[in-house]
């Protein structure tokens, strides 16, 4: 069930639309690339063509959680998620999980921001219960709290469809590199080189004196 980051955006950009704008959804592959493409709402921003969004949504296809709608009153192929029904999520953590497929990892009170046009949390409480059934789900975890970074006065939350999220490796200050023979050789050169032209300065103003 692990994505890809194509994957992981054209999946976020079905539930957003199916929640926000359901009038207008299922997407045409042209509404499901502008959606993808779109400048607001969305981290990183991307710039997909369709056969990059075709094949995300085939392989999305294959992990049951894109269906594909022909016939009736479609005159071109449609596409929606079923990611609710595949890992049986209600529209509360269906609203969460999007705008993190969507936006990366955020802090709870994002989160309570940026899900209103999907899912009106009463309060930050609420995205916090929300948030820890995603993280005891079964039969896998689907989110995960992150631990606070120096300098960030909250803890970020993330989702797990890319599968374990990576931890940020911390460096150490960079020590200075040892001087070892062949350094102390050059700096003494250097000081008689210097010297010897310190001498021959010295002389050379002797000679106008």
């Amino acid at each position: 069930m692990l994505l890809t980051d194509i994957e992981a955006r054209v999946l976020g950009s079905l539930i957003e639309k199916d929640m926000a704008t359901p009038e207008y959804y299922p997407l045409s592959l042209n509404a499901l690339v502008n959606a993808c493409n779109q400048k607001s709402n969305r981290d990183p921003l991307v710039n997909y063509d369709e056969d990059t969004v075709v094949d995300a949504v085939e392989s999305l296809r294959d992990k049951k959680l894109t269906i594909v709608v022909t016939g009736g009153d479609n005159r071109v192929p449609k596409y929606r998620h079923r990611i609710s029904e595949t890992l049986n999520l209600g529209n509360r953590e269906l609203a969460v999980l999007g705008v993190l497929l969507l936006r990366g990892p955020q802090t709870t009170g994002e989160l309570k921001q940026r899900t209103e046009r999907l899912h009106a949390f009463d309060d930050l409480e609420s995205v916090e219960s929300c948030l820890s059934r995603l993280s005891e789900w079964k039969p896998e975890a689907l989110a995960v709290k992150l631990s606070r970074k120096a300098g960030e006065r909250e803890a970020r939350l993330a989702h797990l469809m890319f599968g374990e999220v990576p931890v940020p490796q911390t460096h150490a200050p960079a020590e200075a590199e040892p001087r070892g023979p062949g350094v102390l050789e050059r700096i003494v050169r250097l000081e008689q080189e210097v010297e010897d032209l310190r001498r021959q300065f010295a002389e050379f103003r002797r000679q106008f004196e």
